[in-house]
């Protein structure tokens, strides 16, 4: 047995992304449930950047919290922070089963902790696979309060394959750099919706893990396997959707339709048209995540398909 020992880094580099996927798959195989680590994402940022430097520990910011024995990966924290420095952090983590009930995960979280504190952000999300006994008794155990829930659901082709599929009057093009200001007007406006129990219009099924792709450039973001599409109806923007591709994984998310064009169709359009680009990528599976609350996009996702097969739990703390 080696000793304990606890790694701190900003950015998530190759050799610790597949230490960390390692344990993931360990967990997952033990708990069958979900998490939620964004290494896919953070990965590909951290390879994309122009600014390789070591992390210094006190002056940049922490993301990715191991611990150690020996050579063994026992627990790791990461931090998923989308929409620059004073955004709010999002936090999972996980312990290998055979490290569990030894302080492992309170010791990172005590740092994680110490982080939150140096940021001038508002809050920090805990997220917890609903089916977690574990990290549902952690997070009670943290003072943290519930804030939402959200299905992560994912496209059954048996009943995809039984839709009727009509002519689509609306157009998908690229975003690009150009329509920054489009995107974020769009995504308050979708942002505000999602978290309306009575006032979310039919077909406007935002999800509210939105990649906050606004505050990155679209165009270097598609470098990353991440690509917003407009949609445009007779020349006009009428709503937008954002595709991530990773492997052989699809994901569909940010996808809206404005509010003087609902009720028309159009989201149902504009999904379907998703679903078409990723059949045409021969990826194996597609997803979405939607916030459990909002019936319309659950009315419509179930209607084109997707089934629910896991609820992420979001616990605030500010």
């Amino acid at each position: 047995m080696g000793s304990i020992w606890i790694k701190l880094t900003e950015a998530l580099n190759r050799t610790n992304y597949d230490l960390i996927k390692m344990l993931e798959k360990t967990c997952i195989e033990q708990d069958q449930v979900s998490l939620k680590l964004e290494l896919d994402y953070k990965l590909d940022l951290h390879e994309s950047s122009k600014d390789k430097q070591q992390s210094i520990i006190g002056i940049r910011q922490i993301n990715e919290f191991m611990c150690f024995e020996g050579d063994l990966l026992i627990g790791y924290i990461g931090i998923s922070s989308f929409g620059g420095s004073n955004a709010e952090m999002e936090v999972n983590g996980m312990v290998h089963p055979d490290y569990r009930r030894r302080g492992v995960f309170r010791t990172l979280y005590n740092l994680l902790l110490c982080e939150f504190e140096k940021r001038n952000t508002p809050k920090m999300l805990l997220l917890s696979d609903r089916q977690s006994e574990g990290g549902q008794e952690f997070i009670k155990s943290s003072g943290a309060s519930y804030k939402h829930s959200e299905y992560e659901m994912f496209l059954d082709y048996d009943t995809y394959s039984k839709v009727v599929c009509k002519d689509s009057k609306i157009k998908l093009r690229k975003a690009t750099n150009a329509d920054v200001e489009e995107i974020e007007k769009q995504n308050a406006i979708y942002f505000k919706d999602v978290f309306s129990k009575n006032e979310a219009a039919a077909e406007s099924p935002e999800d509210s893990d939105d990649t906050g792709i606004s505050l990155f450039m679209p165009e270097e973001e598609e470098k990353r396997g991440i690509t917003i599409f407009m949609a445009e109806f007779e020349g006009k923007i009428i709503g937008k959707v954002t595709l991530r591709l990773v492997g052989r994984l699809g994901g569909i998310f940010g996808l809206g339709i404005l509010p003087d064009y609902r009720g028309k169709g159009y989201g149902r359009e504009l999904l379907m048209l998703a679903i078409e680009m990723f059949e045409k990528m021969k990826v194996s599976e597609v997803m979405l995540q939607v916030e459990a609350n909002n019936e319309n996009a659950l009315s419509l996702y179930k209607s084109v398909g997707f089934m629910a097969r896991s609820t992420m739990d979001y616990y605030i703390i500010s």
